[in-house]
């Protein structure tokens, strides 16, 4: 394969599988596409956004070796794809555990799991102030976390979905930062985060990619409650 494509395969391979998979007549998460993708537009406009900022501004960067050329505000088009890929795999887990599965822990205990998550981030994020990557992401997803926690019947299908996701991810994002390859595909300088790695990857795409997950989820439940909520589709109840 020419490695020009490598970038742009990793991203089709995170979507190929759950894509193919949400027309399966038992998931039908198709159904799902007018919740699922005006959330992922709008979240990934942010995340968009604050990608540009920070490869503008030296925090991480692509390797030319492994992507097409093509690129849309200093962004590579692998990686504006990324913001696509991901959230669907992500949201595609997520949407089949709370259909099919029965949670291992109550809406309390996920709720005390992301208060104490937001607690710790927020520590790690305010002492380590001037790594950027590290503050800027252990600190929003300490105060979506946070403002969230109540949600914890959402939170618990969200906890076992990105656990399940982390063995996708280990391949994916090793790729990206260098594991089995000659070179990285992303470089992080090492200056704006904390130089702690499990295997290739910092440890602060974990904490974003959970932030990114979680937004996503948030979006679309937001969505759909919302559409079951409109008058049209509620049905009136006499009770004598």
């Amino acid at each position: 394969m020419n490695p020009h494509y490598l970038y742009a395969a990793i991203d089709a391979g995170c979507l190929v599988v759950p894509l193919l998979a949400s027309f399966h007549p038992a998931i039908r998460f198709y159904r799902e596409w007018r919740y699922f993708l005006p959330a992922a537009i709008v979240v990934a406009a942010l995340f968009i956004i604050w990608d540009i900022i920070f490869t503008v501004s030296g925090i991480w960067s692509f390797n030319p070796r492994y992507i097409s050329g093509i690129y849309f505000f200093s962004l590579p088009a692998e990686e504006i794809a990324f913001f696509v890929c991901i959230p669907y795999a992500c949201q595609f887990t997520y949407y089949c555990f709370q259909k099919f599965l029965s949670t291992p822990f109550s809406d309390i205990a996920a709720t005390r799991i992301a208060l104490a998550l937001s607690a710790a981030l927020a520590f790690v994020g305010l002492y380590h102030i001037t790594h950027v990557y590290t503050s800027v992401t252990f600190l929003l997803l300490s105060v979506l976390l946070f403002v969230t926690a109540r949600r914890g019947a959402e939170l618990k299908y969200f906890f076992m979905a990105f656990v399940a996701n982390l063995l996708p991810f280990f391949v994916s994002n090793g790729l990206l930062t260098g594991s089995w390859i000659a070179e990285p595909i992303v470089y992080y300088n090492n200056s704006f985060n904390l130089g702690l790695r499990v295997g290739t990857i910092p440890v602060e795409d974990f904490f974003y990619g959970m932030l990114f997950q979680w937004a996503n989820v948030l979006g679309y439940n937001y969505l759909k409650t919302r559409k079951s909520m409109h008058p049209k589709n509620v049905q009136n109840v006499w009770v004598k």
